[in-house]
Formats: C-alpha cells, structure tokens, sequence
C-alpha cells in the first residue's frame, strides 16, 4: 500500500504563487510577503541570529484540497536538493495546515518519506529519532487548519521540531537527520514532485 496516496496531487493543481514571488524585494526597506492560500510567508526571518531567505515555497494537495503550505528558508539560494542540503548555517521548513487532519497519520507519512528517500541501512541509524518523531506528532492527535509548525536545522544544537509555537522535546542532534526529513520533500522519491519544484524555486 503507498502512503502517500492519501495526499496525491492532480497535474493541473497550481502549486507556485509565481506572481508573489516576482513581489519580492519590490518595496525597499520591508520585507515582502508571498501569500499561498491566504498564508503569508515573509521573504526574510531570522533563525538562531542569521538571516534566511525564503527559497520556494508551494501547497500540497489531496486530490483537488489543499493540505499545506510549505516554504524553505536557507542562508542562500539553492535550485537543488544537493546544494539545499550542502548550504551552511540555519535552515527552515514551515508548514502550515490548510485543513484539519490526523496528525498520527501525518507523522507516519513523514516517516515512509524519510524511509522511501534513503539507503536501509542509513534509514536504520535513525530509526530511535523516527520513533520519537512520531509520537511527537501522536500525541497531537490533530493538527487544524491554520496550525503551523517548523523543522529547524541549527548548527551546534541539531534539528528543533517547533509544532504550533511550541518546541517539542530535546532537538535530534544528527545532521542526517534534518537531512533524511528534508528529501520526505526534496529527495529522489518525493512526498510531491510540483511542490518539490516550487520548494527549489523552479516554475514547470
């Protein structure tokens, strides 16, 4: 059975606001804003004291619902999985719900992404955090519409899962693991292949 089925896309969904994105740095002196399905998603945040710049960001659909918004920030800009995951310093993914959903299930789905996109063997190295990742998002039990919540990658510290402006446990200190989360979106075997595109700044 795939897992990702439940969030399959249709070829025709619009997943970049290629007109916002063209906004960006339009207005000297503030930063600009893309808005995906009535979300804003800054040009500009800061992580851990350095600045990030938001490097795509799309929506992820369920049949012809939107399911999320998803935008990565990096230090700079990247049009690949490879130089995403080389790129030093801080690094963001912000997901923001656009429907409620099982949030249990969103965490298994996340952990048959990280599976689907690696070698068994690296796969099993992180299996303790996959575990833990997962009972974070159980004991949720729902994620609503308008939640948020951020995988940061902070250098020294590790990987800090931050659900509805929450931080949630200890941070996962491998840096293969912000990886292995990182390719659920970016990898060879993607949870989206239009949303993988619009995170990589690419247009179709």
């Amino acid at each position: 059975m795939k897992t990702h089925s439940m969030f399959s896309l249709p070829r025709c969904a619009p997943v970049l606001a290629l007109a916002s994105l063209l906004l960006l740095g339009s207005a000297p002196g503030r930063a600009a804003a893309v808005e995906l399905a009535g979300v804003q998603l800054e040009e500009r945040i800061t992580v851990a004291g350095s600045p990030l710049l938001l490097n795509g960001a799309g929506i992820r659909y369920k049949a012809v619902f939107k399911v999320y918004t998803a935008g990565l920030y990096l230090g700079q800009k990247a049009s690949t999985t490879e130089a995403v995951l080389a790129t030093t310093g801080p690094k963001r993914m912000r997901i923001t719900m656009l429907r409620d959903i099982d949030s249990a299930e969103l965490g298994k789905l996340f952990s048959r992404g990280m599976e689907d996109n690696m070698d068994r063997s690296a796969f099993s190295k992180l299996i303790p955090g996959v575990l833990r990742m997962s009972q974070v998002f159980s004991d949720h039990k729902k994620l609503r519409e308008g939640d948020t919540f951020l995988v940061d990658w902070v250098p020294g510290t590790g990987t800090v899962l931050t659900i509805k402006g929450q931080v949630e446990g200890a941070p996962f200190k491998e840096p293969e693991f912000f990886d292995a989360l990182m390719r659920i979106w970016l990898g060879p075997k993607p949870a989206d292949w239009q949303l993988k595109d619009a995170l990589l700044g690419k247009a179709r």
